[in-house]
């Protein structure tokens, strides 16, 4: 026989599962299943907007390094790195062109976050190193130094305005040659910082391993 206690009950167990649905979604029927679904695809957009990321074009000039030194860009870190675009100084200047992977949320970031094989360091300390002499490979050379070029003082303003026109890139120009005569080493000091330019014409790529005697500034 049907019993008045058990309908009541059908209806305790139904009612709050329907009214939950009904509330969360806008008052549109769903079942609990569907909703779910709903609500997971929701999140999975938010998760790829944050996940989106760009690479921007940095420079590195340095200005009139030690004559006859090995000085290249290090890709990679600890004992598993290899040093590309190896450039033999001949006392005139010599540039590298690589790119770096920027990240993070500019509502939530107060500084964008740098990522990248030529990274190096820790969140709030990044950046570049250029090795010289033996750690360039150089055979021959009493000189075995590295050069810490600092990422800082890189904005969402700068990021916005490089990413708005890719015929600009991030350039920062350092002394090569240090007090002692020597190939300039350890980090910059001091550092003028980075400075958004025009490329004046496409970047000179030098391929791993060539040493050319010299590399034209594409500033000249």
């Amino acid at each position: 026989m049907f019993s008045y206690n058990n309908c009541c009950s059908s209806i305790r167990i139904f009612l709050p599962l329907c009214f939950a649905v009904k509330t969360e979604n806008e008052l549109t029927f769903l079942p609990s299943g569907a909703f779910a679904k709903n609500q997971g695809s929701h999140k999975n957009k938010l998760d790829q907007s944050f996940a989106m990321e760009s690479e921007i074009t940095f420079q590195i000039v340095l200005l009139k390094p030690t004559h006859g030194v090995d000085f290249g860009l290090q890709k990679g870190s600890g004992s598993n790195y290899e040093t590309v675009q190896k450039q033999r100084s001949d006392s005139k200047d010599l540039s590298f062109n690589f790119t770096i992977k920027i990240k993070g949320d500019e509502a939530k970031d107060k500084s964008p976050k740098l990522a990248g094989s030529f990274v190096q360091g820790p969140t709030n300390g990044k950046f570049i190193y250029i090795d010289i002499g033996t750690y360039a490979g150089q055979t021959g050379t009493p000189w075995a130094r590295r050069l810490k070029v600092p990422l800082a003082g890189i904005t969402w303003k700068d990021i916005d305005q490089l990413i708005a026109n890719p015929n600009l890139i991030m350039e920062t120009s350092i002394p090569g040659t240090g007090k002692d005569g020597g190939p300039n080493c350890a980090t910059v000091k001091p550092f003028n910082g980075w400075k958004i330019i025009e490329k004046k014409r496409e970047l000179i790529s030098v391929r791993p391993g060539v040493l050319p005697h010299s590399q034209h500034n594409i500033n000249e």
